[in-house]
């Protein structure tokens, strides 16, 4: 599909991805943005896109009845197989390491959460549809990302396609897919040695 990552960027990098403690604070900002925003219920599932070793699905986990943890890199997907056997996670998580336009429509999706993910991703407005396409009616986003930034936030080459996005460009893509009561706001700052760079959510929802 046009939306997706080929290669397994992260493949050193899920090895100390979670001792950047500066990077475990974001995801908590996102997370508690997340909560604050969406109401989810005890008995739902969700996904979360781009799961990487599973920071994200991990507060998540607190509030629903079980993840799909989404991420084509395998040695993300491996920590996160790591977790369920330690028993990290609060509710069950099943990994899912291909497109996401694999997931059935006799699947229910509640919700779909993902925290800087989709600038690695080509066609967003491919993606947005596809988000679109596998939540139930009624069904939530609520999706974390770059702003727009001048390109020093990634390093190394990790599949890049886009240097942040503009919010009101991000809504747009929402919207074409058709997306209601959208809202987008910044909920958190990543701190790099070299800069700092604001980070948005963006929530709505299918029509019912």
């Amino acid at each position: 599909q046009g939306y997706n990552l080929k290669r397994d960027y992260f493949d050193q990098k899920s090895k100390i991805y979670e001792s950047d403690t500066k990077r475990v604070d974001n995801v908590k900002n996102i997370a508690n943005a997340i909560t604050n925003k969406i109401e989810l219920q005890k008995n739902d599932t969700i996904l979360d896109f781009g799961s990487g070793t599973g920071l994200l699905t991990e507060h998540m986990s607190k509030h629903v009845k079980r993840i799909i943890a989404n991420d084509i890199s395998e040695s993300m997907n491996k920590k996160i197989e790591e977790k369920i056997k330690d028993k990290k996670f609060f509710c069950d998580v099943n990994i899912m390491p291909e497109n996401i336009d694999k997931i059935s429509k006799e699947e229910s999706i509640d919700a779909i959460v993902s925290s800087m993910t989709i600038h690695h991703i080509e066609d967003v407005q491919a993606l947005m549809q596809t988000f679109f396409n596998i939540l139930k009616k009624g069904g939530k986003i609520a999706l974390a990302d770059l702003e727009l930034e001048d390109g020093t936030f990634h390093k190394e080459d990790t599949g890049v396609f886009h240097f942040g996005f503009d919010q009101e460009e991000f809504i747009n893509l929402a919207t074409k897919a058709g997306f209601i009561d959208l809202e987008i706001k910044t909920v958190s700052i990543a701190q790099k040695p070299y800069g700092t760079y604001p980070i948005f959510l963006l929530t709505g929802s299918k029509p019912q």
